[in-house]
């Protein structure tokens, strides 16, 4: 089958967090099952990225921008003409639409928000090929430009999921969510997000050496975008909370990943008024093995946010063996409670006593933690894989049959 996906941001710009990651797990096992796949990008300034880190990364020029072959995969990246936080406008999709889309027998586009997905699914449903769409967590605005969201929606987005064969849905809540939103039932796809793990872990105490941290701290992790939908806020507020009940007790606080739209120094800031400044690090964005040494380093790791509409990085945590805690309002929450972590309000109490919970009950923390190989091994990406296989095979064939084409970018 050839299969296109479309996607604002792809590897190697990993600091965009979980959509990248997703979309290069399903490509590459779509891959590994012997499709043809290419993903359609925006190009993040890859040339720069190529520069920097020429003995990992190779490209080469195309029609329309760079083109990568990777693990069986082949990825274009239009050329960006405007950007704005995570959105680009890429004029050279349009063109690309006209002279591609024919070799397709699926498009599949993942998020919302962004112009690169509204223009191939006008394309698609011009030339009658279905496609899918993934909002992957974004179809219900939570934080920032709400009047811009729903401007997006009315111009681009209700066409988008209107025309869309089906749309994904990575969990029963943003199930709901889309359901309450005005999607038919019969249209709503579940399939849940994987996890990679890495062939081989780093060792034990590596991320704690580099960054200065003794052995005897107890380490509390958030992984992520700092940004106010994550609720890094009320984590530090539960932590101060933790710390003047704790006396005695050796804890640190790390906050790992880019900072979203000044969230960081605000942070800054509240842990000063709180008097934990100094129980707080800031690390900055971590990927690869030094992810997966965070990971392994701490003792729980936490994503208390505002919505999730699955929690990538807290199955990364828990494929670590360590022992996480998330708020109801994460999509993943059902398949890690009480197993493999805690669930709570998105509530500074109820986060302030499980993250006590964990930190001082070494039984149930040992529990929790056997737990997380448990949860671990009904988290692979070869289930999602054949979910998305299945689909595609449904809906292309629905389609008139079409002449078959070389592979080209």
């Amino acid at each position: 089958m050839r299969i296109l996906n479309v996607t604002e941001t792809y590897a190697p710009f990993l600091e965009f967090g979980g959509p990248p990651v997703k979309v290069r797990a399903l490509s590459e096992g779509l891959a590994r099952r012997g499709h043809q796949v290419t993903v359609l990008t925006a190009d993040w300034g890859l040339e720069k990225r190529l520069q920097a880190q020429q003995a990992k990364i190779t490209a080469e020029r195309s029609p329309f921008g760079w083109r990568r072959e990777e693990n069986g995969v082949q990825s274009i990246y239009i050329p960006t003409w405007f950007r704005y936080r995570r959105v680009s406008w890429n004029p050279a999709v349009k063109r690309y639409c006209r002279a591609r889309l024919q070799n397709f027998d699926i498009v599949h586009i993942f998020g919302l928000y962004d112009l690169l997905g509204p223009a191939v699914a006008a394309a698609s449903r011009k030339r009658g090929l279905p496609y899918v769409l993934e909002p992957i967590g974004m179809f219900v605005p939570i934080v920032r430009n709400l009047w811009l969201k729903r401007m997006y929606h009315a111009i681009w987005g209700r066409p988008l999921l209107e025309g869309a064969s089906a749309v994904i849905a990575t969990s029963e809540q943003e199930a709901e969510e889309l359901v309450a939103g005005g999607l038919p039932r019969t249209r709503v796809v579940l399939r849940r997000n994987g996890v990679e793990a890495p062939a081989s872990w780093p060792e034990r105490g590596t991320f704690r050496r580099t960054h200065g941290i003794s052995d005897h701290v107890k380490l509390v992790l958030f992984l992520g975008r700092i940004s106010v939908k994550k609720s890094p806020e009320l984590l530090l507020q539960a932590f101060g909370e933790l710390f003047n009940r704790s006396a005695g007790i050796p804890l640190l606080l790390v906050f790992a990943g880019p900072d979203e739209g000044g969230v960081q120094a605000r942070l800054d800031q509240m842990a000063l008024q709180l008097g934990v400044r100094s129980k707080v690090q800031f690390v900055g964005p971590v990927f690869g093995e030094a992810k997966w040494a965070a990971y392994r380093d701490a003792d729980v790791f936490v994503l208390p946010s505002q919505n999730e509409n699955f929690g990538n990085t807290a199955a990364e945590a828990v494929a670590a063996g360590t022992p996480v805690i998330v708020t109801e309002q994460c999509g993943i929450a059902p398949r890690l409670v009480d197993e493999a972590g805690l669930v709570v309000r998105h509530d500074k109490a109820a986060l302030s006593r499980a993250l006590e919970r964990i930190l001082r009950e070494a039984e149930l923390r040992a529990r929790l933690a056997a737990g997380c190989a448990v949860v671990t091994s009904r988290l692979g990406w070869e289930e999602p894989v054949r979910d998305m296989e299945a689909l595609y095979t449904t809906l292309a064939s629905q389609q008139a049959p079409r002449g078959e084409s070389k592979r080209v970018e």
